[in-house]
């Protein structure tokens, strides 16, 4: 039981409420609304119907495929979440052994070793590509490409301040990704919300990057924070979770949604703001409370109202 206590932690379970919910709208969003707002040919859909891989031949075809088709989705999610975290750990050891603000975690602390962490990153890839094979077709052939983009974010603090962006758009596959196993194509709906959580996770990012600015600037390691210091930073970050509010307005008016999930739109919109009212330049001693709580409040509440606007109406 500690031994699943340490890679729990490794890989810091919790942050998963993150992207989850993001992930259930994008699946009840394509087993509701399937017909709808498509901007792309039916060609996708097409190809998964008359090539499919694994268990399913396009859409589903009753309570039982939906199911299981939603059991995958979380298998993929935990899969490649925990892949991707792991391997951040395992790739930053040698830095946060010096950061006094994570020499404890698993690794440099020697609790979880490297060869161990590695081993448990092969094997969440190897499920997250298992899993995919068994939903369709696309979805099994875009895997690679997905685990590309998630653990390649890891490397994106050595050479670019863009790394934020690369970690939303890593996260941003949840939504779309859901859509996708349920529907085999691409619409605008789902598209939508990706763009909101690219936003969303990229300005949030910045505000927890405050934390470690100097010691990012010591070891020649690449933030938005790092590079234009704390007051611009948090300018960004406004402006980017400013944008992530945009597109989800967009997703309630081009979907046509109902009253549900503009409340939803209110919380969201509302633990923006909330988090950008406690971070201050020269206070930043309630980072935490706006990187966890905040956006956990956020993106749980928000995934509900949704969900069950879809649902309802």
């Amino acid at each position: 039981m500690s031994t699943v206590k340490n890679y729990l932690s490794l890989v810091k379970f919790s942050h998963t409420i993150f992207a989850m919910p993001f992930a259930m709208i994008g699946f009840v969003l394509g087993i509701t609304t399937f017909e709808y707002y498509r901007i792309f040919s039916p060609a996708t859909r097409n190809f998964v119907n008359e090539y499919p891989i694994g268990f399913f031949d396009g859409y589903p075809k009753n309570i039982t495929e939906a199911s299981i088709r939603f059991v995958l989705v979380i298998v993929c999610m935990v899969t490649a979440r925990s892949a991707a975290m792991a391997f951040n750990r395992y790739l930053d050891r040698h830095f946060d052994a010096k950061n006094p603000r994570t020499a404890n975690r698993e690794i440099p602390a020697g609790i979880v070793s490297p060869q161990n962490a590695l081993y448990f990153i092969i094997g969440s890839c190897v499920l997250f590509v298992i899993a995919t094979y068994f939903i369709n077709k696309l979805c099994f052939y875009l895997s690679p490409v997905a685990l590309f983009v998630i653990l390649f974010y890891s490397y994106t603090k050595r050479f670019t301040y863009l790394c934020h962006l690369v970690l939303g758009l890593g996260l941003s596959l949840a939504p779309i990704g859901a859509y996708l196993a349920v529907t085999g194509s691409f619409d605008l709906l789902p598209v939508l919300f990706s763009f909101a959580v690219v936003f969303w996770v990229s300005g949030f990012d910045i505000i927890y990057a405050l934390n470690d600015i100097a010691f990012d600037q010591s070891q020649q390691l690449y933030s938005i924070p790092a590079v234009v210091g704390t007051k611009n930073g948090l300018k960004v970050s406004k402006f980017l979770h400013f944008t992530s509010a945009c597109c989800v307005i967009a997703a309630g008016y081009f979907g046509t949604l109902h009253w549900l999930y503009w409340l939803g739109v209110l919380v969201f919109i509302g633990m923006l703001i909330y988090q950008h009212s406690i971070v201050k330049p020269n206070d930043l001693s309630r980072v935490n409370i706006a990187f966890m709580t905040a956006n956990g409040i956020a993106s749980v509440v928000f995934g509900v109202f949704v969900i069950a606007d879809l649902i309802i109406n």
